[in-house]
């Protein structure tokens, strides 16, 4: 399954959501697609969608789906990288009335540097992203920064449970011989 997110900013990303829906028209895409489209006019006829989502649902579909492709918002592409998965993402763009500026241009530049993500800049490139998909996540030598991330759940997870017996029914605990210090 392909999920794409637009997330929720109040300009419409038709370009990105009209491009998946051609690609799944033509079975270039294979999958069941699910696109969350937001405030976007083009409505997809073929695949399913959603306007918004909650929170639940789309940390759902992220942990789901074999390919996530989402705009540079950072509060997108977060999740994706905290489940161990590269998303394939394409900037909103000021010059397509997506955005008041470029700033996730400016933002998936930083992003692609440093190997978390596969941009596309162009969306004539999309179709190429999610065919090779594969190939080009191995290429970015992600499979060794998923065990990185892993590794930083695992230590996340650990945390928590301290926490948690720390603070038991919301009163702290203290731990070991303590004394009361007198001023």
């Amino acid at each position: 399954m392909i999920f794409v997110t637009v997330g929720t900013h109040e300009q419409q990303f038709n370009r990105l959501i009209e491009n998946v829906d051609c690609l799944r028209e033509m079975n270039r895409i294979k999958e069941n697609v699910f696109i969350q489209i937001g405030y976007s006019s083009y409505e997809p006829k073929y695949c399913e969608y959603s306007r918004f989502l909650k929170f639940e649902e789309v940390m759902s579909f992220i942990s789901r789906a074999r390919i996530v492709i989402t705009h540079a918002g950072p509060g997108s592409i977060f999740p994706i990288l905290y489940f161990g998965k590269i998303p394939i993402v394409v900037p909103r763009q000021k010059k397509f009335g997506e955005h008041v500026d470029d700033h996730q241009v400016y933002f998936c530049r930083r992003m692609e540097r440093m190997n978390k993500i596969i941009a596309i800049y162009n969306i004539e490139n999309l179709e190429h992203a999610i065919i090779n998909y594969n190939q080009l996540v191995e290429s970015l030598g992600s499979e060794k920064k998923c065990k990185e991330i892993n590794s930083i759940k695992n230590y996340i997870k650990a945390l928590e449970q301290i926490c948690d017996r720390l603070f038991q029914k919301g009163k702290p605990k203290l731990m070991g011989n303590t004394k009361r210090l007198n001023k």
